[in-house]
């Protein structure tokens, strides 16, 4: 390569540097004035995927990014744990925005579904308030399930008090749903009465949630006798499970139940 090609290709390099630079600097000009006319950036929540209506919301279904505060929208959701956990009401393309009018708490609009643990199952069962703590039992409290059991019939009879379940979470009180708006509405005539679901306290049965095996012993008690089953009530920080053995008579008498005596033959 002689003088002149090798001084024609540092005025290339040159020229190409000198154009690269050109151009960052007048990206950077207009960023600056985008900036400027836009003003700073917020971070928002938008879809990762397509989400379909009724979906409950995954952590994995979402992520973060920012846009200029001018395009915030109102009702914008700003943090991913805000919105794991709600429903879809619509369906929500990827790269949509996440509008806390298109989401919603699980509850009746929702199905109570939603709400029931995976792996378990929901189920009624009829209370009063002897059985159950004067009916103060509230959606989300956690409750200890007991029954009165009794074995054999007649002299041989006996009855025992076990702890069939622990822990157990409550889905609802009567139409009262854990985690909803605590009052309906009821038409009486042609007036509409809101009916305050955490100040009344008429209900009739509670909903709880169980595995399959253990909803199947509360129900065989409910099918025996609905009266024989009991309700405690738990701290909410409470989830300790304690191995209870069953009580009897013996027990509540401090000791081995003692037959009657005999009555003194008279002569």
């Amino acid at each position: 390569m002689n003088k002149k090609e090798t001084l024609n290709l540092w005025i290339s390099l040159g020229a190409g540097i000198f154009a690269v630079f050109l151009i960052f600097s007048y990206t950077q000009e207009k960023a600056q004035e985008i900036s400027e006319a836009f003003g700073k950036k917020t971070t928002v929540v938008i879809a990762k995927e397509f989400i379909n209506e009724m979906a409950t919301l995954q952590e994995n279904m979402v992520e973060l990014t920012e846009v200029p505060d001018k395009f915030v929208q109102p009702g914008q959701a700003k943090q991913i744990q805000d919105v794991v956990g709600l429903v879809a009401l619509a369906p929500i393309n990827k790269g949509e925005h996440i509008l806390n009018n298109k989401i919603i708490l699980p509850g009746p609009e929702t199905g109570l579904s939603l709400q029931v643990s995976p792996g378990k199952r929901a189920f009624s069962i009829p209370i009063n308030k002897t059985r159950a703590v004067s009916l103060l039992l509230k959606p989300g409290d956690r409750v200890d399930l007991l029954a009165n059991v009794s074995l054999n019939q007649g002299t041989s009879q006996k009855k025992y008090i076990k702890t069939i379940l622990q822990d157990v979470v409550i889905l609802a009180t009567g139409s009262n749903v854990v985690r909803e708006l605590p009052r309906i509405h009821e038409e009486v005539g042609n007036t509409l009465y809101v009916k305050n679901l955490r100040i009344e306290s008429d209900f009739d049965t509670i909903t709880i949630e169980a595995f399959p095996n253990e909803a199947q012993k509360i129900i065989y008690i409910l099918s025996s006798n609905p009266n024989n089953l009991f309700f405690t009530l738990r701290h909410p920080s409470d989830n300790q499970l304690i191995n209870l053995k069953q009580t009897e008579l013996a027990d509540v008498l401090g000791g081995v139940a003692r037959k009657p005596a005999k009555a003194n033959p008279r002569f």
